[in-house]
């Protein structure tokens, strides 16, 4: 069976069992807080039905980036500290709530941004039932445990490097760099639960990323179907539903398990050049002060016929982290995180381990976070392809972080 085929297989199964599924509840969670929340107030109606909760969040950064000579032409006085200094990543205010108790709603900005990216989603979610609900508009895609991680409560400042770098191709190929990480998107999507204890998300997207809100897609011309991102998700939680956090100083007595899949076809990515398949597992892990979280995930890459391109591309990544609260308000982390960014007919792989914590000013909504990565590289034939395997990425990095929620 080829690629193509296995692709729509794979997609087919995730929509013919979303269509069976049975359930009596969902939540719905808006990605920076969850409405019912007691981080900040709401108002609510007498029965409930109704609620509205304006929400902040804000945070500071200060980095430092150190890259290694190669790209570096220092006839140009180019610095191997560069990119660094004070960061404004999210300044996010928006409000969420629900209507009717059926459906729920959100809507944020991201004043740091510009452009498309300036509103972060914009979204509904109506419950048509127990078990089916159709969420629609920009939120974020049902791939990686990194992303649908609740904005500011993820273990590290930074997202593991291997969903956020742009992959590398040979030289001719440089303007199409896709990343393995999918973000928020524009789109439409059908979720619930099929029992107690599984889940599923799948759904329709543009495929162009947070950056663009209007329709610019077309159809493939190889695929014969819409040229958008086709993407599924299903979770296992025997233990209940997993919170939305990497650590969180209010739930320390939790004992919450996912397993988790996911498959999505971006058709005619990257300027119509190529058809992008990615697939994931997920674990994560909430016991009491202890959280462990592992990911692994592929990309394949395919260059549409009129490329007139044969070759494909395959890229992996993966990453294990834990983190720990030594005390009520202080949480230790770790990470090691993996990338075969050149992908796997080259030789070479980035390595990529980082330290860090967390610590909560307690009744104030405000996070102090710090970390530190180095990028290793092994295994590469040539100097050459070591050289260029970590292009654009610093080999040593650190940031603290402020971060206040309301």
């Amino acid at each position: 069976m080829n690629m193509k085929k296995t692709n729509i297989a794979i997609l087919a199964t995730i929509a013919t069992i979303s269509a069976s599924a049975q359930i009596e509840h969902f939540d719905s969670d808006n990605g920076v807080v969850t409405i019912g929340s007691d981080r900040m107030f709401q108002i609510e109606s007498k029965d409930g039905e109704f609620s509205f909760k304006p929400y902040l969040m804000l945070q500071t950064a200060a980095n430092f980036n150190y890259y290694d000579d190669e790209g570096l032409d220092k006839a140009y006085n180019q610095d191997n500290v560069a990119n660094s200094g004070f960061s404004f990543p999210y300044a996010v205010l928006g409000f969420t709530g629900k209507a009717f108790n059926k459906v729920t709603y959100n809507l944020s900005v991201n004043a740091s941004q510009s452009g498309g990216a300036l509103l972060q989603q914009a979204w509904f979610d109506v419950r048509l039932s127990n078990s089916v609900g159709i969420k629609a508009g920009k939120f974020k895609t049902p791939f990686s445990h990194a992303y649908l991680t609740t904005l500011g409560e993820t273990l590290m400042p930074q997202l593991p490097t291997s969903l956020t770098a742009t992959t590398i191709m040979p030289h001719s190929l440089n303007a199409v760099t896709p990343k393995i990480g999918t973000g928020f998107d524009l789109g439409v999507m059908l979720h619930g639960k099929m029992n107690k204890w599984l889940g599923y998300e799948a759904g329709i997207f543009n495929g162009t990323g947070a950056g663009t809100n209007t329709a610019t897609k077309t159809f493939s011309d190889d695929w014969h179907i819409p040229s958008m991102l086709y993407a599924g998700r299903i979770a296992w939680t025997p233990m209940g539903n997993m919170p939305a956090t990497q650590g969180n100083p209010k739930l320390l007595h939790e004992n919450k398990i996912l397993v988790a899949a996911s498959a999505n076809l971006n058709v005619e990515s990257e300027s119509e050049s190529t058809n992008d398949s990615r697939y994931g597992m997920e674990f994560a892990w909430l016991f009491n002060k202890l959280y462990v979280g592992a990911e692994a995930y592929m990309m394949h890459v395919g260059f549409t016929d009129r490329q007139k391109i044969k070759d494909t591309y395959n890229y992996l990544g993966g990453y294990v982290q834990a983190g720990y609260f030594v005390a009520p308000q202080t949480q230790i982390t770790a990470r090691y995180d993996f990338m075969d960014r050149n992908g796997s007919d080259k030789d070479g792989k980035l390595n990529m381990p980082a330290v860090g914590m967390n610590y909560f000013i307690k009744n104030t909504g405000l996070k102090v976070s710090a970390m530190y990565q180095y990028i290793g590289r092994t295994g590469h034939a040539t100097q050459l392809d070591r050289d260029n395997d970590d292009l654009g990425i610093a080999k040593h990095s650190a940031t603290v972080m402020l971060q206040y929620t309301f």
